[in-house]
């Protein structure tokens, strides 16, 4: 039991990133199919990039109160320090969802169109995720929640 613990004590950051990583995709595919299903539109790919963008901004709002407090532990709560990593982190989200954005429709309109779960366009959502996770996680690590910004 004391080495499980040791374990989680030496990884907890990547476990919670993780685990809130994990939360964060549940926000961006539940939002994403109930836009999906709300926003009908003449034009399939037009309706899929709108869904996405929407979704994409519940997963940000959703991922940077969690990746603050929980996973990257910054206790900052001063205004000057707060709204750096806000911006920093809109910023290195902006990047990755721009990557999303035209991803997603881009596989769709290749052809990896696949329904899931009755869900449009879910497999290029998949795919353009599991990217889009390891860079945030990345950007997140070594330019939001510095440790100079904790300290």
């Amino acid at each position: 039991m004391q080495r499980i613990k040791g374990l989680f004590i030496k990884y907890k950051e990547i476990i919670s990133y993780v685990f809130f990583g994990g939360l964060t995709t549940v926000v961006s595919f539940a939002s994403y199919a109930i836009f999906t299903k709300i926003i009908r539109t003449q034009n399939e790919i037009a309706g899929v990039a709108v869904s996405n963008v929407l979704s994409w901004v519940c997963a940000v709002i959703f991922a940077f109160v969690t990746n603050k407090l929980w996973v990257f532990e910054s206790k900052e709560s001063g205004i000057k320090t707060v709204l750096s990593e806000l911006c920093k982190f809109t910023a290195s989200r902006l990047f990755t969802g721009v990557i999303e954005w035209f991803g997603v429709p881009f596989l769709v309109y290749v052809g990896l169109n696949q329904t899931i779960l009755g869900i449009e366009g879910m497999l290029s959502k998949v795919t353009v995720s599991v990217i889009v996770v390891i860079l945030n996680y990345i950007f997140s690590k070594l330019f939001v929640f510095t440790k100079k910004n904790n300290e």
